[in-house]
């Protein structure tokens, strides 16, 4: 019995032993490590010149959308395009049926036809009339020049001189009264001859006149005929619909067999949205006001990509506020040339302003974010101290740091994640 608790004893103090010896080896081992330095590389902190930013929010729109709708009535045969697609400007829609468009442009050119020959024929028409009097386009007619006239007045004059010389001769009793009423009869014929004459010419005259009206009104059908025909080929061109501006299709109503007609309600059928430039609506509060103008750049950031700036233009502000939420809303131009960027999409906007500001800056790699903790860490004296900070801008590499730092100290850019307050370092590199 005796042997047996002098064994167990033994043992257990074989086994105390053993554990405190493990025990010291651990607890040396730990300490070793503590006192081993953390290798890093250092930089100085910067002073530089960044652009001074007014802070707003706002939201993406489209730079402009439209809703497309046919011209003219018909059924579609053809779509070529779907929701999300883009199209380029001029490209064919839809196409509609086009035989009733070509029926229109066959009557309408008979129409033109018939009425072309009827103005050539009241065109001939004046030509006869003007060959009568001897006139041409655009000359005055004076009806005493009518031949017939001219000739009728000669006669006239030589009977009005052989009744003036009867007439003396009867005084001196060498002709007789018979002879002279004979010649006073031949020149009343004459006046009567000059009168119809006359008469004749202003029929003529009125001849040319209504064959002018004639082929006025001929040349006038002419007109409405190519009208018709105008507008029975700009029907037939109108069945097909092209896009007015490149875009994607955000809205289709439209499907092959389908009947349309602009004086339906609602007669579109697609809405394109033009996306390569996209409008920032920015709700600039009143207070701030002063600080917006157009030319200004601005930067804006969007959930979807919270790692990248969006760089736009302030080009527009409506001139006057919003009532009741205090506001003025402003616009830029920003371009989307990928198309990362969505009409509606919600942004933060930075309005850069004229006059830059000094700050402090560091590496993006010097600083070591916890949650809404920020930090970097000093290296003075071989050993690295924690400085609680608070960021800014953003530029390249490098990164604000709006407190707690000055210019030229030197912060670790390498192994930040297993520095702490204290701890010894051993400096590497530059």
């Amino acid at each position: 019995m005796k042997m047996q608790k002098s064994l167990v004893v033994s043992l257990l103090a074989a086994t105390l032993l053993v554990a405190c010896g493990g025990t010291k080896v651990a607890v040396d081992t730990n300490a070793n490590a503590a006192d081993a330095p953390v290798d890093v590389t250092t930089a100085p902190a910067i002073v530089e010149q960044i652009p001074t930013y007014f802070e707003a929010t706002g939201n993406l729109a489209s730079d402009e959308a439209t809703d497309v709708a046919p011209n003219i009535a018909g059924k579609i045969v053809e779509v070529n395009f779907d929701v999300g697609s883009y199209v380029e400007k001029g490209s064919v829609l839809v196409r509609l049926d086009q035989g009733d468009a070509r029926i229109r442009i066959e009557q309408a050119e008979a129409a033109v036809a018939q009425a072309q020959r009827n103005e050539g024929t009241a065109i001939a028409a004046v030509r006869q009339a003007q060959v009568r009097l001897g006139v041409k386009d655009g000359e005055s007619f004076d009806i005493e020049t009518f031949s017939q006239v001219k000739s009728v007045r000669a006669n006239l004059a030589l009977a009005e001189r052989e009744l003036a010389r009867s007439e003396r001769l009867l005084e001196s009793g060498d002709v007789s009264r018979s002879a002279v009423d004979q010649r006073r009869a031949t020149r009343d014929a004459l006046l009567g001859q000059l009168d119809e004459a006359r008469s004749n010419a202003a029929v003529a005259v009125k001849a040319i006149s209504s064959a002018q009206a004639q082929a006025a009104a001929a040349r006038a059908a002419v007109v409405s005929a190519q009208a018709q025909l105008d507008q029975a080929k700009k029907s037939l061109a109108d069945t097909v619909i092209y896009a007015p501006i490149s875009g994607y299709i955000s809205d289709r109503i439209a499907d092959p067999g389908e009947y349309i007609s602009p004086s339906a309600p609602n007669a579109k059928i697609a809405t394109i949205v033009r996306t390569s430039t996209l409008r920032m609506r920015i709700d600039v509060p009143e207070q701030s006001i002063g600080k917006v103008a157009e030319g200004q750049g601005i930067s804006l950031q969007v959930s979807a990509y919270p790692d990248r700036n969006f760089a736009g233009t302030v080009t527009r502000i409506l001139p006057s506020l919003n009532a009741q939420a205090r506001t003025m809303t402003v616009e830029a131009d920003v371009p989307n040339t990928d198309g990362l960027l969505k009409p509606g999409q919600f942004a933060t906007v930075r309005i850069t302003q004229s006059a830059p500001t000094n700050a402090v800056m560091v590496p993006k790699s010097a600083v070591r974010t916890e949650g809404d903790v920020s930090r970097v860490f000093v290296i003075k004296d071989g050993a690295a101290h924690e400085r609680l900070v608070q960021l800014g801008t953003e530029e390249n590499d490098l990164i604000q740091i709006k407190q707690n730092l000055t210019e030229g100290e030197s912060v670790a850019t390498s192994n930040v994640g297993s520095l702490y307050d204290g701890v010894l370092v051993r400096v590497s590199g530059p």
